[in-house]
């Protein structure tokens, strides 16, 4: 699935990384505990969250994950999609809660 269907089956707004909409990506992993994220010994292309925080993006960036979701419509700071963009970074921000996003995804044939 591409980038760009991700959003449009999330109603996701793009905050940045819009020119790369048109990647591929296979895999997705969600969770509020960065220490899970942490521990996944399987690839992650994408990142579904209710955090907003710094560590969010660091922890994305340690795992190399390209895309990071942000659910409930919880809004990051400035500062944090400044660092996202930085690391060229997709974030994206859709209003469904965790549950709600993955079994969209999951339905869209999304898996882990």
């Amino acid at each position: 699935m591409v980038i760009a269907e991700l959003r449009d089956i999330l109603q996701a707004e793009v905050l940045c990384g819009e020119d790369r909409l048109d990647e591929s990506i296979k895999t997705v992993f969600a969770s509020d505990m960065m220490s899970d994220v942490l521990a996944c010994p399987e690839e992650i292309e994408c990142l579904l969250t209710g955090l907003t925080n710094q560590q969010v993006i660091r922890t994305a960036d340690m795992m190399d994950i390209g895309v990071v979701v942000f659910v409930r419509g919880k809004s990051p700071a400035a500062e944090v999609v400044e660092m996202a963009r930085q690391r060229d970074m997709v974030i994206l921000l859709t209003g469904y809660r965790m549950f709600t996003t993955c079994g969209r995804l999951y339905q869209a044939g999304l898996g882990m």
